[in-house]
């Protein structure tokens, strides 16, 4: 066993001196779990809703009614898919706008029966066709960032993979926001950012150095709260064990959140967002 122990710490040392590049593919692989895996691994039931009330139901986001613990949680998912069939079902994990209103629909009834909200972040945006656009993607986005801030229940968003630009930030303005060690977040993807600073998406490696997106980095900066570390390889080695870590936290931050009276949970949250990061002065 103590040798086992000692081959875990030099494999997961190995994974942790890998280059930004390498945690974009790891994030990005198909055979990485998904919201939808996490859900039926972590919570004892879950109940899902469909629609938005106004437009329809987008498949690539998924939300329900779930219960961690024996507590009734409202649990909003971005899903991608475990194949190519499935992905182009969910569009790739990338929301249209009846996805952020469908999440908001969600939201706003656990702030009225008093059910903390966990919110499972994986896409690499926001879907930016024409029907998207025609149908408000950007003010969809807004009035999430603009809700969230205002609901008096805990929020606990998590990164398991891709959380990219303001499509990943409309799930994520939460009391605390963690990200396993192999998933990235950033203001848009490696290969957009290398396509305007160089004007050229095939130095998108080069790009992800620079930009600062690993869970490591963020943690560092003040940007995210939490890292949970993965099973050796990755946490598609070991979903169950991934998923066992995950409850885990939940259970112990919910708690923790709860003794929290609903003004404190509103200042902290702002404070969180307003003082985030870390910069320098320069006269």
């Amino acid at each position: 066993m103590e040798k086992l122990g000692k081959v875990q710490k030099i494999l997961n040392k190995k994974l942790d001196s890998k280059g930004a590049w390498k945690k974009v593919s790891l994030a990005r692989m198909i055979e990485r779990p998904t919201s939808l895996d996490y859900i039926r691994n972590i919570f004892d039931s879950f109940i899902e809703f469909h629609g938005d009330r106004y437009f329809g139901d987008d498949p690539s986001v998924v939300g329900g009614i779930a219960l961690l613990d024996g507590e009734p949680v409202t649990v909003v998912a971005q899903q991608k898919g475990n194949n190519t069939k499935e992905n182009i079902k969910r569009n790739f994990g990338m929301p249209k706008p009846e996805g952020y209103r469908k999440s908001l629909r969600l939201m706003k009834q656990a702030d009225k029966f008093d059910r903390a909200i966990i919110c499972f972040v994986d896409t690499p945006g926001a879907f930016c066709g024409m029907d998207a656009e025609e149908r408000g993607q950007g003010e969809a986005i807004a009035r999430n960032l603009m809700e969230m801030f205002n609901f008096k229940v805990p929020i606990i968003s998590l990164i398991i993979g891709e959380g990219g630009s303001g499509g990943a930030l409309a799930l994520a303005v939460a009391d605390s926001v963690w990200m396993l060690e192999n998933s990235i977040y950033s203001v848009l993807s490696p290969e957009g950012f290398a396509g305007i600073l160089w004007r050229d998406a095939s130095k998108a490696k080069e790009a992800a150095e620079v930009m600062k997106l690993t869970a490591q980095d963020l943690k560092k900066y003040g940007i995210i709260d939490k890292v949970l570390k993965e099973p050796a390889g990755g946490a598609q080695k070991d979903v169950k064990k991934m998923s066992r870590v995950i409850k885990d936290e939940l259970i112990e931050k919910v708690g923790i959140l709860r003794k929290r009276s609903r003004g404190e949970l509103l200042e902290e949250r702002y404070n969180r967002f307003r003082f985030m990061g870390k910069f320098l002065e320069k006269n």
